[in-house]
């Protein structure tokens, strides 16, 4: 388990009135098992706030279905399909890694989240023909290259699309320095 995760079930009696196992509990005698009800009846009924809730759906679910996918698992099924993209994700890590020990890879189930105190960057293979580099760069003028962020729902503030191996290069790697530093 990631430390940030870790660090949400700690807090949670504190932020939410109720542990993990009380939330599931909970969750278990209210026979629902669809994300989006539950989340409704945390955020609804129990004003758990979206990131809690979230949090306590995932793990609830996953513990009704035996337990989550080990993390090889998930970035095997992200590039099951676009296996073409997977030597540019492993270049990638191996990078990243270089960065400091406090790294932390994060696999999720769409995308990795690269993560120092807190998250600095996101790869993930979102089509055929693209991945694209989530980075946390706030207040970092966009360039052509360094765009806005427009996929990552606010997790990231830009974006930079990949498409060939050739494009891992030095400017990359400075911008996903930087994010990390900053972290």
């Amino acid at each position: 388990m990631n430390q940030q995760l870790q660090t949400m079930i700690n807090n949670m009696p504190e932020k939410t009135g109720r542990s993990l196992d009380d939330w599931s509990n909970l969750l278990r005698q209210s026979g629902l098992d669809k994300h989006g009800d539950i989340m409704k009846l945390l955020k609804g009924e129990h004003g758990v706030s979206h990131g809690f809730a979230n949090t306590i759906s995932i793990l609830y679910r996953e513990q009704q279905a035996g337990g989550p996918p080990a993390e090889d698992d998930l970035v095997a099924a992200q590039y099951a399909k676009k296996a073409h993209f997977l030597p540019i994700y492993q270049d990638l890590i191996s990078q990243v890694q270089k960065f400091g020990k406090d790294v932390t890879i994060a696999p999720k189930k769409t995308y990795v989240s690269l993560v120092r105190n807190k998250q600095f960057g996101i790869i993930k293979p979102s089509t055929m023909k693209r991945m694209d580099i989530g980075l946390n760069l706030k207040g970092e003028a966009t360039t052509d290259r360094l765009e806005a962020d427009t996929v990552f729902g606010g997790m990231c503030s830009h974006r930079v699309q990949l498409n060939e191996a050739g494009q891992v290069d030095e400017e990359l790697l400075s911008w996903l320095e930087k994010a990390y530093q900053s972290s």
